[in-house]
C-alpha cells in the first residue's frame, strides 16, 4: 500500500499534449485531455458563439476560446477584443490591464495580442483566483488563451502553454 500512496504522489500533474484545433485556427500544448463547450455571447449587441477547449490540471483551468466574428474588420476585432479582456478582469473583481505582447503564427512570424494577470475574488465563495490570459484577433477569429487558478502556478506550467499556443 505505501508503493501505491509513493507511485501516486509521483504520478505528474500535468501531462502535456498537443492539440491541433484545425476548425478553429490554432495549436496549443494543454496539461491534460481537453472537452469541448460552446456558448452563446454578446458582443456589441450582436450574438456570437465562443467554442471553448478546455482542461484541468493541478488546481487551474486552461482553456482556449474562440469566437467566429461576422467579419474580419478592425473594429469588429477589437470590440471583441475588448469583450473578452473586460470580461476575464470582472471575472475576479479587478482593473482590465493588458499589455502587449506578439502571439506566434504556426508557419512563421507573430501577430499583435495582449496579456494578463490578474488576481482576486471570484464565484459566490468569493474565492481567490489568478488568470493569465493571453488575447488575439487573426481574420474572422478572436482568441483567449487562459488559465485560472486557484493559487499561482509554477512560471513553467504558464511559460508550457502560452509559448505553444500559435495560430494557423
Amino acid at each position: 500500500m505505501a508503493l501505491g500512496v509513493a507511485l501516486s504522489a509521483c504520478s505528474p500533474t500535468f501531462d502535456w499534449r498537443t492539440i491541433m484545433n484545425n476548425d478553429n485556427g490554432y495549436t496549443v500544448d494543454f496539461p491534460a485531455k481537453p472537452g469541448n463547450d460552446q456558448r452563446a455571447v454578446q458582443i456589441d449587441g450582436a450574438p456570437m458563439q465562443m467554442a471553448m477547449q478546455t482542461a484541468e490540471a493541478g488546481n487551474a483551468v486552461f482553456a482556449v476560446g474562440t469566437v467566429m466574428l461576422p467579419d474580419d474588420h478592425e473594429v469588429t476585432q477589437r470590440a471583441a477584443l475588448d469583450f473578452l479582456r473586460d470580461g476575464l478582469a470582472r471575472n475576479v473583481g479587478a482593473a482590465p490591464d493588458a499589455h502587449a505582447v506578439q502571439i506566434p503564427l504556426a508557419a512563421g512570424g507573430k501577430v499583435p495580442g495582449l496579456e494578463m494577470k490578474l488576481s482576486g475574488e471570484a464565484g459566490s465563495q468569493h474565492e481567490m483566483r489568478t488568470v493569465y490570459a493571453r488575447l488575439a484577433a487573426r481574420g474572422r477569429h478572436v482568441y483567449q488563451a487562459a488559465i485560472i487558478a486557484s493559487k499561482p502556478l509554477p512560471q513553467e506550467q504558464v511559460d508550457q502553454f502560452f509559448s505553444s499556443f500559435q495560430l494557423y
